[in-house]
Formats: structure tokens, sequence, C-alpha cells
């Protein structure tokens, strides 16, 4: 497993090079983003989400899965958007939400099955700009649901001793908030809180 320290308003080119060259080779990564520390790989890679699904104990058919991307526009073609949940979008990101959306046909088949998949830009310019650069959405799940010390879901030097050998890279960004992002159902007309994050939506 590698370290790697970058910083939000100075990230390294190099380093972020480095990173999405691993993705593409199926690699699992940890990364800051605007909420807790999130694990995530190459949402297009269907070994890597198998990975990250083992990790979780989790049934990627059954489970909720969520992707982040650099934008609304690389999003697009993985969801379904109408007019009104996309003025709604529009009006809370970046920021520490995941919208469910139904899902489009230019998913992978691991997510076939799956009526619906989240969407998250965070506020973070780290997993955007790897996103942005991989070209493609990273498959993300937050650090808190598997650890219940806070210390070990944002202090990055807990996380990288914690999940030593379990990950390929975990990316310092410094200390991390200690809540989830907030959870909002878009697969009906009216929008639905089903989790309450770290700031309320403007629905």
């Amino acid at each position: 497993m590698r370290i790697i320290r970058l910083y939000e308003k100075n990230t390294d080119e190099k380093m972020l090079e480095y990173i999405v060259n691993a993705l593409k080779d199926g690699a699992v990564i940890i990364y800051p983003t605007d909420s807790v520390y999130a694990m995530g790989c190459d949402a297009l890679n269907v070994r890597a989400v198998e990975k990250i699904c083992n990790l979780k104990g989790v049934n990627p058919n059954k489970s909720n899965l969520s992707i982040i991307g650099a934008d609304l526009s690389s999003l697009s073609k993985y969801v379904k958007i109408n007019d009104t949940h996309y003025k709604i979008l529009r009006k809370n990101l970046p920021g520490p939400f995941t919208f469910i959306l139904p899902t489009a046909n230019s998913l992978p088949k691991l997510y076939k099955n799956r009526k619906c998949v989240g969407i998250r830009i965070p506020n973070n310019t780290i997993p955007v700009k790897i996103a942005e650069i991989l070209g493609n959405p990273l498959l993300t799940t937050s650090l808190k649901c598997d650890i219940n010390e806070e210390e070990y879901y944002t202090n990055p030097e807990l996380i990288a001793e914690a999940y030593d050998g379990i990950v390929d890279i975990v990316i310092d960004g410094g200390i991390g908030e200690s809540n989830v992002s907030a959870v909002i159902d878009c697969t009906s007309d009216v929008p639905e809180i089903i989790r309450e994050g770290i700031i309320e939506p403007i629905l």
C-alpha cells in the first residue's frame, strides 16, 4: 500500500496521474471527500467493483452503489435526470450530497439489475480531479460504515494503519469530516431525504 499526500488547493499532477494509472489497473483507493473519507475504484472496472463489494461484504446487485463524477455532464450518461431533478442537482452540487437516480444503460453489466444508483460531486477537488483525468466515474463508499471509532475514518494516518494490506493507495488530504453525506432519493417526482448528512440540501 502507498500513502500519497495531496493538497486540495495545490494537487500534484504527477501523483494524480499515478493514481489514475493505478485505478485503470484495478486499484482500490481511499481518498478525502467533503464529508468522511471514502473507498473507491474505477466504477467501470468490474473486478475492482467486485473487490470493494467483497471488502464491504455486500452484494453489488442488491446493495446501494454510488459513483463520483467530475461534473453533471459526465454523470448524465449513467443516470436519468429529468428537468426538475436537474435544477435540484444544480443548486446543491458540488456538495456533500448523494442523489439517488434511475440508472441509464451506460453502466457495466454489474449494475444492470439495479434500477437506481447514487451520484456524488464532492466539494473537494481531489476525487473530482481523479474522476476527470480517469474519464470514468469512481465507485464510492464511505468508511464510516466500516469503522466505529471516529479517528479511524477522519485521520488518514490511522486510516492507512487500519487498511494496510487491504487497499492499494491511501490519499492523505488532511483530517476529514466526521459526518457522512446526505442521501436524497430522486427516483420519484418528489425528492425525499433518506439520510441526514453534514448539510441539509436545498430542495
